[in-house]
């Protein structure tokens, strides 16, 4: 069934970017922390570093806010450290809504970001074409396209803001507090429509849509994986380097 494939294929490709993610952002602030061996440069380094993303994620907070009539409050993607070493990038205080729009809301900046990295890495990078060649002819073609893609113009910009989109693209834990709520209620309304023997009808009119847009989630997951993975690996050899050479020990926490 393509709507079941589709939706393994994102189940796939979305475990490996959560794993990556936050592994990434700990190894780039190891690294900016050895080098400037300053707390509060470390954190503007690393705002810095993220700031596009930071942007885009919290501007879609508000767009998406504007657009459902909720009212909104201060907005800032200024660094701040919280309770336990937490560092929040940004926030925008939205006011308390139904439980509908504070989950579309709070579902913005996944949404914004999936947009971007697509464009992106259809429109700027080509990454299809990785894919495309190895269908083809193989592994070898598929590397052959991999390197040229580096020969596109501006392509470490483009892959930056890939990067810095996609690894700040995914909604915190305040902004998941309605999901649970519209997708039980969802559910439940699934259920409702099966047992009254409309199960098959509503396949037919929702399952060609699902599949679809499962199959693109899978798409951008799966770039936004691979570009975390790229720079992963040689910032941890960086950073393995840079003890060694100065002789220190990071204690596990």
């Amino acid at each position: 069934m393509a709507l079941l494939d589709s939706f393994i294929w994102m189940v796939v490709t979305l475990g490996p970017l959560i794993w990556l993610q936050p592994r990434l952002h700990k190894e780039v602030q190891v690294l900016f922390l050895l080098v400037t061996r300053n707390q509060q440069l470390t954190v503007l380094f690393f705002s810095l570093l993220f700031l596009p993303g930071v942007f885009l994620h919290e501007v879609s907070h508000f767009l998406m806010a504007k657009l459902l009539r909720v009212k909104t409050g201060h907005f800032s993607i200024l660094p701040q450290t919280k309770e336990a070493g937490r560092l929040q990038l940004g926030y925008v205080e939205v006011a308390h809504a139904d439980p509908l729009r504070s989950s579309l809301i709070g579902a913005a900046p996944l949404l914004a970001g999936m947009a971007a990295v697509a464009y992106i890495g259809f429109y700027q990078l080509m990454l299809d074409q990785i894919w495309l060649a190895g269908l083809e002819g193989g592994f070898a073609s598929a590397l052959t396209a991999f390197f040229a893609v580096f020969n596109q113009a501006d392509v470490w910009l483009w892959l930056y803001l890939a990067l810095a989109v996609s690894s700040t693209m995914f909604p915190s834990s305040s902004d998941r507090r309605s999901w649970i709520w519209v997708v039980g209620i969802g559910l439940v309304l699934v259920f409702i429509l099966v047992i009254a023997g409309a199960g098959s009808w509503l396949l037919d009119i929702s399952g060609p849509g699902l599949s679809r847009a499962f199959f693109a989630a899978a798409v951008v997951f799966g770039m936004a994986s691979g570009l975390h993975l790229l720079l992963l690996l040689p910032l941890m050899l960086l950073r393995r380097v840079l003890l060694d050479v100065m002789n220190v020990e990071i204690l596990p926490q």
